[in-house]
């Protein structure tokens, strides 16, 4: 599984940066997005899902940062 690191990306710069890294994927390849706490993990989550990608996990980190893993969905 490749993973985009969206650690110190402000929102909304930080969706941006993850629809870009997205178009490098497959329809249907698992991918980790790094992302910090407060706005990033509220907003960019609940976005993907909204244009049709599919979320598997979601979970904090001891060092506080959240992993994201979703399957990309069509283009």
């Amino acid at each position: 599984m490749r993973t985009v690191d969206l650690r110190g990306v402000c929102c909304p710069a930080n969706f941006v940066r993850v629809k870009l890294a997205l178009e490098d994927f497959e329809t249907g390849e698992s991918v980790r997005i790094l992302l910090d706490d407060g706005e990033a993990v509220k907003n960019v989550p609940r976005s993907l899902k909204a244009e049709g990608h599919q979320l598997l996990a979601l979970k904090e980190t001891p060092e506080g940062y959240f992993i994201l893993d979703l399957k990309k969905g069509e283009d």
